[in-house]
């Protein structure tokens, strides 16, 4: 069985895509898929289903909905439904490796991806291209507004973006023609405070022979970081900016564009 929290939660087994019919139960799957094989006590499990609408039989409706959940993996894996949510203590476990749950495949692959980025780019390319085909639709939309719900989506979408940044490196690097230029400068737009976005876009543009247009998103950068932070440009987004300025000539040789790129932190 397999287990999608990227986008819409749905099961996969034996190669059949499962829904889930009810909203809470699959709030629930989608806490307990968070950190599988970890026990979450009832209390933060009641917090996240209901949190300040919490009723005065919660811990009921709670186990009822586990209930629900138990029967449902139980059609349809054939598994034991209490062997796959497991009752620890005063909580609950989802007994599954962490690898059948889709966000913890994007976290292993993202992470291969970025450690491969400056040794072997092509290779990074593809794991972080089979990290970002995970996802389906924001993290967790199905899933309740609890606060471990909403930091672990937050998280999510982050690590997402911090994976394409290092997927465009990775391209520019060995095969820029790849690089969706479009795409880039939206999320740079979306996402402002993000200069290796800008330092990316401003690559991706210079190496397509729009220089004038890579100085200009330098230009842009500035001015909504002083308006929205008060704050200038950083250290890298000024050395890509001299180096186009300067038309650096290793700019123009694939495997040194590299060079100009901020690491992933």
């Amino acid at each position: 069985m397999e287990i999608q929290i990227l986008g819409s939660v749905f099961l996969t087994h034996e190669s059949k895509q499962y829904a889930m019919a009810s909203k809470r139960v699959s709030a629930v799957l989608t806490v307990l898929a968070l950190t599988p094989r970890e026990p979450i006590a009832s209390d933060q499990l009641v917090d996240e289903l209901w949190g300040e609408r919490r009723m005065a039989n919660a811990r009921n409706a709670l186990h009822a909905n586990v209930g629900r959940l138990r029967k449902y993996l139980e059609s349809i894996t054939g598994i034991k439904g209490g062997d796959l949510i497991r009752t620890v203590g005063s909580g609950y476990l989802l007994d599954v490796p962490p690898e059948t749950v889709d966000a913890h495949r994007f976290l292993t692959l993202a992470d291969a991806g970025a450690d491969l980025v400056h040794r072997d780019p092509a290779a990074a390319i593809e794991r972080l291209e089979q990290a970002l085909a995970l996802w389906r639709g924001p993290a967790l939309m199905d899933a309740c507004e609890g606060l471990r719900c909403r930091i672990s989506a937050a998280q999510l979408e982050e690590r997402r973006i911090t994976a394409y940044e290092d997927l465009t490196a990775a391209k520019l690097a060995v095969e820029a023609h790849r690089v969706s230029v479009t795409e880039l400068r939206q999320l740079a737009t979306e996402h402002a405070g993000r200069e290796r976005l800008s330092e990316l876009l401003m690559l991706a543009l210079y190496r397509d022979g729009r220089q004038a247009e890579a100085l200009e998103v330098f230009h842009g950068a500035r001015r909504r970081l002083a308006s929205d932070l008060g704050l200038e440009p950083g250290r890298a987004l000024h050395r890509v900016y001299q180096a186009i300025l300067q038309q650096d000539e290793e700019l123009g040789e694939v495997r040194q564009t590299l060079a100009y790129l901020t690491p992933t932190s």
